[in-house]
């Protein structure tokens, strides 16, 4: 079973990747996740993909667990042909990062752990779901002239982050011996050899207490926070592209010390300040005295004071994606000491007016960039939440059931690889296919969502595949068979049900040797997916 065409010619352009052997289950694994229309466990790749007795089902499963490939190199490539095709020889790279909580079940899984869950905490209450969380570095394609009122972040890098807690379990053990206490000394000579063992005791943790110091010098910790996670896949993507130039925009976890001290040359960042954030004037040119020069100027106003100054706001209205309404703004150069050392940085104060939104303080190492490109920018960011949405419902982000190392750190990540391959496709050659659906209270709709997305390219996948189908004994037969692969192809979940009028022109479009009547028609819709 493969794809239309179109996409499997993208597929093939990853050969490079992998051997030739892991590239022809490479293909087949794709093929099945497109057109699963349950979990994403390998199993249910296999069957979808319909290579059910192609070679042994364990193979398959190798294939994330054992095969020999880097998902660093399958990223490059990835990365490579949607710079070509969104963003051009010349164009500013605009990435953004967040992470994202794939919720699971069982102790035995490699990497995962207690982490807070956003979608059922409130500002109240903080609360926690066992599973793995990643940190995801996607690629904004904004405002594109097929969708030119949305924004798409499309993956390009992924990691597992591991909490402390993850990392050390089972490992807080002691050897040996009882919890009880031992029984106080009666006679003199007990207690003079109580006190002995005491002195001992105390040399003996003394010397430990030296080794364990020494050995904190040499041994380096195998625990990276996520901001470090996202460092680390910055520091990657940019060496990728040496020549080119960078921007990357991230909410306030992901813009402290940990990415801004370490930013490559290459790169700019859009962040926001923390709302206690310390802000400083630039260390003065001329300095006298003793000692050394001075890192830093005289400390600016909080966020607070910095609002009820006198200095006058300018209003900006905005009405963008992720973006509406007017702010008030105020700006003004300086330091933010604590996370980027002396680098002098753009601060852009906000204000809404409607006061739905927050007073809060942004940051640009650009300082030659306006406040409207600052804000307009940082509200892009928003396509990330939408991805992560889309990737769950529609392609198993949190389906897979892997538990060994390798193949966690492989499996999940090809569901957002999908992710921006499905909508490189669309913009290549599903636009041409795509059609909405008859909805009377929806008719504003001119812009595709990725679910529109998806399902058309399963739907070119099987008219393709049914254009070559002969008619057979019956017309009721080949109707039925029809009308059953049409299910398949209905939705991106594969569960929905097609109307009275969609059968029917499908039907037609199909070449029916001996058209049904009206009647025969209306009594199939009333197929579902089970039914086949």
């Amino acid at each position: 079973m493969e794809l239309t065409p179109t996409f499997m010619a993208l597929l093939d352009g990853f050969h490079p990747v992998f051997t030739a052997p892991s590239f022809a289950t490479f293909r087949l694994l794709m093929v099945g996740w497109i057109l699963s229309a349950r979990h994403r466990y390998v199993t249910d790749l296999i069957i979808s993909s319909d290579s059910v007795g192609n070679g042994h089902f364990s193979d398959y499963h190798r294939f994330f667990s054992h095969a020999k490939w880097d998902i660093n190199i399958l990223w490059k490539h990835l990365l490579g042909l949607l710079v070509d095709n969104f963003v051009g020889p010349d164009g500013v790279i605009m990435l953004a990062g967040d992470d994202t909580l794939c919720r699971k079940r069982g102790l035995g899984l490699f990497g995962a752990g207690m982490h807070h869950d956003p979608l059922i905490s409130s500002r109240a209450m903080k609360l926690v779901s066992w599973g793995h969380d990643w940190v995801n570095l996607c690629l904004i394609v904004a405002n594109p002239w097929w969708a030119p009122g949305k924004v798409f972040a499309l993956p390009i890098c992924m990691r597992l982050y591991r909490n402390k807690q993850g990392l050390t379990k089972g490992k807080g053990k002691r050897k040996g011996g009882s919890t009880k206490r031992k029984p106080t000394p009666s006679t003199r000579r007990q207690k003079k050899i109580a006190k002995r063992a005491q002195r001992k005791e105390r040399k003996a943790a003394a010397r430990r207490s030296k080794s364990r110091e020494k050995s904190k010098k040499t041994v380096v910790s195998t625990h990276a926070t996520r901001p470090e996670l996202m460092r680390e896949m910055l520091q990657l993507v940019a060496s990728w592209f040496p020549e080119r130039r960078f921007l990357f925009v991230a909410d306030s976890l992901y813009t402290g010390k940990s990415v801004l001290r370490y930013l490559p040359e290459n790169m700019n960042m859009i962040g926001a300040v923390h709302p206690k954030g310390a802000l400083y004037e630039p260390a003065p040119k001329n300095q006298t005295g003793r000692g050394p020069r001075r890192k830093k100027g005289k400390r600016l106003p909080t966020r607070d004071r910095w609002a009820a100054s006198r200095t006058p706001w300018t209003k900006i209205e905005f009405d963008q994606y992720g973006l509406h309404g007017t702010f008030e703004t105020k700006t003004r150069n300086g330091l933010y000491y604590k996370a980027g050392n002396d680098r002098l940085l753009k601060f852009v104060l906000t204000r809404d007016t409607s006061g739905d939104r927050p007073t809060q303080i942004f940051y640009c190492t650009d300082l030659e960039m306006d406040v409207r490109q600052i804000l307009s920018m940082y509200a892009n960011r928003w396509a990330i939440e939408v991805t992560h949405y889309d990737a769950k419902q529609f392609l198993g982000l949190e389906d897979p059931a892997n538990r060994v190392p390798l193949a966690v750190q492989r499996t999940a990540p090809m569901s957002m690889f999908l992710y921006s391959l499905t909508v490189l496709w669309y913009a290549q050659h599903g636009h041409k296919h795509v059609q909405f659906p008859d909805r009377p209270w929806y008719t504003h709709k001119r812009e595709p969502s990725f679910a529109d997305m998806l399902t058309t390219l399963r739907r070119v996948t099987w008219e393709n595949k049914l254009s070559t189908v002969r008619p057979k004994s019956t017309a009721l037969n080949k109707a039925v068979t029809l009308r059953k692969l049409a299910l398949r192809a209905s939705g991106p979940t594969g569960r929905a049900t097609c109307t009275s009028s969609l059968a029917a022109t499908k039907f037609d479009s199909w070449a029916v040797a001996d058209p049904l009547p009206p009647p025969l028609r209306l009594s199939l819709t009333t197929f579902s997916l089970d039914d086949s």
